[in-house]
């Protein structure tokens, strides 16, 4: 009587294990190839070594792609991160006309083809004489990511109690008072996901960064893009992988964010 519940169980435990597997397949195997002691991305690997990871850390080519992708991931960061928060307030709490009509066009970065961002993007900047400058590929990665960091903050700010915004106004705060002390602290957790999420975006991003940067601002994703079409080195490898470890910690600093928003909200007021 309890059989069909229990193999109906372990069927959709044996899927979702199909599934995974099918994702993180391709990812696992970068691991055993960028540990190896050939000169060759093949498998199997004749023999166990740390050497391509050095040349990443070492090769100024890599080191600077990588110092590359934090800067610009961090100034993207803070730039999508004020814009968009700025954004959400004024799209959640305001009231003006085509209010509606804003949020769709704010959105369209999160559904149109990367590769029309690209175009679209090297045509601005290149008219403006930003291409292969820093300041162009900050400004397209904060305008890929603000749209994010607009739709985690407008999700705790629905949740949030305006009547506190008044109780503060009515003890004689100021409303820059009032926003430093008891609006930002509440969505901070929305802020902090979206930030997180806004540098993960511009540091893996690879399309854009293709049609505005030249060879002496290559990020890390497109220093492995051009990697591979240069020359086949289990280096690529060895940078595939710190990218997908930076990639994982950002995405479980995001996890625990929410878990902290989650608990925030259900604390009673």
């Amino acid at each position: 009587m309890h059989f069909w519940p229990r193999f109906r169980a372990q069927l959709a435990g044996f899927h979702t294990a199909l599934v995974l597997l099918f994702i993180l397949a391709p990812i696992a195997i970068m691991v055993p190839i960028s540990l190896t002691a050939g000169t060759m991305l093949t498998l199997p690997v004749p023999g166990w070594s740390l050497q391509w990871y050095e040349v990443v850390f070492t090769d100024p080519r890599w080191t600077g792609a990588f110092i590359n992708s934090l800067i610009i991931g961090a100034a993207s960061t803070v730039l999508a991160t004020i814009l968009g928060t700025l954004a959400a307030i004024g799209l959640t709490w305001g009231q003006f006309p085509g209010q509606r009509i804003m949020l769709a066009v704010i959105s369209v970065p999160l559904i149109l083809p990367i590769i029309i961002m690209g175009v679209a993007c090297f045509s601005f900047y290149a008219t403006m004489g930003l291409v292969g400058s820093r300041f162009a590929l900050v400004f397209a990665h904060a305008g890929l990511a603000a749209p994010v960091v607009v739709t985690t903050v407008m999700a705790n700010l629905k949740s949030f109690d305006r009547t506190l915004m008044r109780a503060g106004a009515s003890l004689g705060a100021s409303p820059l008072l009032s926003f430093r002390r008891i609006l930002v602290p509440l969505v901070l957790p929305g802020i902090c996901t979206g930030a997180l999420i806004a540098f993960l975006i511009s540091f893996d991003e690879v399309v854009i960064a293709s049609f505005i940067t030249t060879a002496d601002q290559r990020t890390l994703p497109r220093q492995i893009f051009s990697g591979v079409r240069e020359s086949i080195s289990p280096a690529i490898a060895a940078a595939a992988v710190i990218l997908i470890l930076c990639s994982a910690l950002v995405l479980a600093l995001t996890a625990e964010m929410q878990r902290r928003a989650r608990k925030l909200q259900m604390k009673p007021r």
